[in-house]
């Protein structure tokens, strides 16, 4: 196995492939594909150098030559994923424009359930991340804050849009692990709910719930989520 550097080492400052010898058989862009491919099917926890080496029908020791380490690979992951953004001409309307930027993250995370595990501001700064901040601050052109101000703004976006798309994720997975539907489910468990209301016990709750007692849009809800956010933005 290739020794792991003893030094902090970025994937992208390196050559595409290390050492002498003929031309590279595979591009990381080859390697992190395959990776997607595995995650997406089995999940996170199912990547691996030896199904990556099996998915492109090549040695799994030789995978090394490329992505020495495994956190190198789920960056190369993470940038992948992160390609496909799209990235129209700003609005000029600095909130509508980080809100559709925002639902394009959740919908890419739902396609892509691993990568909430995988968000962390060390992975922030690959080619296709480092595109779309600067897509980002271009939206924000308009807006009177400092750099850092503005790249705050984009980590709480970030924050708010994992943390959503996560509970949604898990939710569902919940889901299709029990043996009833989520029909079922919520029936049972609203007429517990209303069950407790009608004690008197909690007047405020029962107050709320007869005032709104849902079903609860989520689509709605998450754009007033990111919405709030960005209308506190330079208060």
């Amino acid at each position: 196995m290739v020794e792991r550097p003893a030094v902090p080492e970025v994937i992208w400052a390196r050559p595409e492939r290390s050492g002498r010898g003929p031309k590279p058989a595979y591009h990381r862009a080859d390697i992190a594909a395959a990776a997607v491919r595995i995650a997406d099917a089995e999940g996170l926890d199912a990547v691996s150098m030896r199904k990556v080496a099996a998915e492109l029908g090549c040695g799994t020791m030789s995978l090394y030559n490329y992505v020495p380490r495994k956190e190198d690979l789920h960056e190369l992951m993470l940038d992948a994923v992160s390609a496909g953004y799209d990235y129209p001409e700003p609005s000029g309307d600095w909130r509508a424009d980080i809100l559709a930027l925002a639902r394009q993250a959740r919908q890419m995370m739902h396609r892509h359930t691993w990568v909430p595990r995988l968000m962390s501001p060390v992975y922030g700064f690959s080619p296709n991340i480092l595109r779309y901040l600067e897509y980002t601050l271009s939206c924000l052109d308009g807006v009177d804050a400092r750099f850092g101000a503005k790249m705050e703004l984009v980590a709480m976006v970030s924050g708010v849009v994992t943390t959503y798309a996560a509970h949604e994720i898990a939710t569902a997975e919940r889901g299709r692990s029990l043996p009833w539907t989520e029909e079922q489910e919520q029936a049972a468990r609203t007429g517990y709910l209303m069950s407790q209301m009608s004690t008197g016990k909690y007047p405020r709750l029962a107050a709320g719930f007869a005032e709104d007692a849902g079903p609860v849009d989520e689509e709605k809800l998450f754009d007033r989520a990111i919405g709030r956010l960005l209308d506190s933005f330079g208060r």
